[in-house]
């Protein structure tokens, strides 16, 4: 493995690696806390697994962390879960998200972008300003620290300035894209019981509006705990009865009061996928997540003042979580709301040209579908400043990698292209994007700092140059809190720690080469991942088996070689029912209003039966394995099957399609 891509296809130049942020911390970090001065990334790597707390100690001084109370050490209890970060410290993540306003007030903090393409500024100080205006107003409504307000908004301006007042006065922010129908969103904001509820009226999307109102009016009716709902009109509509107005809330001049909170005190709750139930409801801190971001945002993705960080992404994805902590590091960040393909599969190269980002991020599916589409970003857009493209969401293919440096090349420029991977579960990544490293086909370039990433056998012997379970055997600082009523605490452990003990297993099949990069294989589980955007099988099933046609169904997600995704949805039918046109557009239908568009299928497939596991439960992992080419007898051990028959459908399927 380690020798198939032999000659980097990137490799920084001097200036550049000298230039580095993470070359000064690491210069900085030697002389201060002895940290190793030669030997390259792989020697600071080592060093900040092998020496956790001085790391972190690092990485807090480096980036002027401010602790209004100091920690009484970096790290209390180490073992996991529950490892205890900087006991004894307050600070609030919103202070050093806007404090980029003291020196750059008039320059822009945010760029929103909506499908007309035209950027709109947002400047320091009038980010700063509006934030201060709504916290003053959210304490007047009552809230307080650990208090739940939510948002069901796409990627605009307010949705970072509700964020940002939630979290000055130590709340814990939640939310959802409009795009999510009223019982997926139900799913996540019944669990956490939010006072206070943001929303729009309607988005816009491929050039369309999409009116919510009927939705929002059920979310109300729902969310019993809500003491205040706050409309925005994207749409221009009036607010509904009881409604308070954005603009009102607003419209003060008032400097943020930043609520001093406990460094593990919650920032935010993400949502898992809900494979096999409800979504998890993952609460993240405070400062674990201000520190792990730091890191992140401001040594692996080099950013600084200077740039301008786009991503695409819609907020109910942690990507946006992230993208928003670019102003953790001084960065103008690029809000863009609306189809990643309108009006054209160009789009998001326009955005980029447009608002002049230096960090383009995207998923991998779009990259192909550029390549596909015979989109030339280099050639026909100004992207001369657009320094790295990282992609997310599923492993970029090698001829993402190809297509995406063969572009560049021809305009003259060497581009870093920066595949990376991660989780919502930890809203970072685990490796990736190192702007000191050479780049390799197909391959990230190395683990994260303070992140000791491996790749582990079933009996948890490390693996080199050899496919296996991405493991992180060390404490990361944003790793989950704890999940949302799960008082004992099973659900979390279960939910990583169960294989290997003490141990995070994420649930991605990777391998760690000889040389120090790392290739990520897809899923180990069943989880849907499509565009990045992970789903929960169970929604599907729920909003499907509803209709009195379908006796039961099956839903899978399958990475194709050519960095594809396939995703068919399979179906029992009940006796006498048809799988004809009006049925198959039913089904869509009731996916897409009663889920999202996401949601939908790429195909619909009448099967003879869905198979179990002997306990009863739809076996998702062997079905897919057998789709990605497995042979029965790897795919699955026969004596857990009810109905081993049924598999013969699935296997034959694969036969077709190969």
């Amino acid at each position: 493995m380690s020798t198939t891509n032999p000659t980097p296809l990137w490799q920084p130049d001097p200036e550049r690696v000298a230039r580095a942020r993470i070359t000064m911390f690491q210069a900085w970090a030697a002389e201060q806390h002895g940290a190793p001065a030669d030997g390259g990334y792989a020697a600071l790597h080592r060093w900040s697994v092998d020496q956790l707390d001085t790391f972190w100690q690092a990485v807090t001084e480096w980036f002027d962390v401010r602790f209004s109370t100091p920690y009484a050490r970096v790290l209390g209890k180490s073992t996991m879960p529950g490892a205890e970060w900087f006991p004894g410290a307050t600070l609030n993540y919103a202070e050093h998200a806007l404090r980029a306003a003291d020196t750059r007030a008039d320059e822009p903090a945010l760029l929103h972008v909506d499908e007309t393409h035209e950027p709109r500024p947002v400047t320091w100080s009038e980010l700063r300003r509006q934030v201060g205006s709504l916290a003053a107003q959210l304490r007047a409504l009552g809230v307080r620290p650990g208090d739940r307000v939510s948002g069901y908004l796409p990627n605009v301006p307010q949705a970072v300035v509700a964020l940002l007042a939630t979290a000055a006065v130590g709340g814990v922010w939640t939310s959802c894209a409009p795009d999510f129908g009223a019982r997926s969103v139900l799913d996540r904001f019944q669990q956490v019981e939010p006072v206070v509820l943001f929303t729009v009226d309607g988005y816009r999307y491929g050039g369309k509006e999409h009116d919510r109102r009927d939705t929002v009016s059920e979310l109300r009716r729902e969310l019993p705990t809500l003491r205040a709902v706050v409309h925005i009109p994207l749409l221009g509509t009036e607010p509904p009865e009881g409604a308070l107005e954005w603009s009102a809330l607003t419209s003060a001049d008032v400097a943020p009061v930043y609520e001093q909170v406990a460094f593990d005190h919650p920032l935010w709750v993400l949502y898992s996928s809900g494979t096999t139930g409800l979504p998890k409801a993952i609460v993240q801190s405070q400062g674990g997540i201000l520190v792990e971001h730091l890191k992140q945002l401001g040594l692996h993705c080099d950013l600084g003042p200077e740039d301008r960080f786009f991503w695409y992404t819609s907020t109910g994805w942690m990507m946006w979580n992230f993208l928003v902590s670019g102003l953790l590091t001084g960065t103008t960040i690029v809000l863009y709301d609306g189809s990643p393909g309108y009006p054209d599969t160009g789009a998001q190269w326009r955005i980029a040209e447009r608002t002049g980002a230096t960090l383009f991020g995207t998923s991998a599916a779009y990259v192909m579908a550029c390549r596909k589409a015979d989109v030339h970003p280099a050639r026909d857009f100004d992207l001369s400043k657009v320094q790295c493209v990282a992609t997310t969401g599923s492993p970029l293919p090698p001829d993402g990698f190809r297509w995406l440096h063969d572009e560049f090349a021809e305009s003259g420029a060497a581009l870093w292209i920066a595949s990376v991977s991660g989780g919502t579960d930890v809203c970072s990544c685990f490796a990736g994007a190192v702007p000191t490293l050479p780049v390799h086909i197909g391959e990230l370039q190395a683990p994260g700092l303070g992140t000791d990433l491996q790749s582990w056998d079933p009996s948890g012997n490390p693996l080199v140059d050899e496919v296996g379970e991405l493991v992180v055997t060390t404490p990361m600082p944003s790793m989950p809190i704890h999940f949302w009523n799960d008082p004992d605490g099973s659900r979390y452990h279960d939910s990583y720690f169960d294989t290997y003990p003490g141990v995070w297993r994420h649930g991605d099949w990777i391998t760690l080469t000889s040389r120090g990069s790392v290739i990520i294989h897809g899923r180990s589980d069943s989880t849907l991942n499509r565009q990045g955007v992970r789903m929960g099988s169970a929604d599907i099933y729920e909003a499907v088996e509803r209709l009195p046609e379908i006796k039961e169904s099956l839903v899978i997600g399958v990475e194709e070689p050519d960095g594809g995704y396939w995703m068919p949805l399979f179906v029992h039918l009940a006796p006498g029912a048809v799988l004809d046109e009006a049925l198959l557009n039913r089904i869509k239908k009731t996916i897409r209003e009663q889920l999202s568009p996401r949601h939908v299928p790429d195909e619909v497939i009448e099967v003879p039966g869905i198979p179990h596991t002997l306990t009863g439960k739809r076996i998702e992992v062997p079905v897919k394995r057998l789709l990605q080419g497995s042979p029965l007898d790897k795919a699955v051990n026969p004596g857990s099957i009810d109905n081993l028959d049924l598999l013969h459908f699935y296997e034959e399927l694969a036969r077709t399609r190969a």
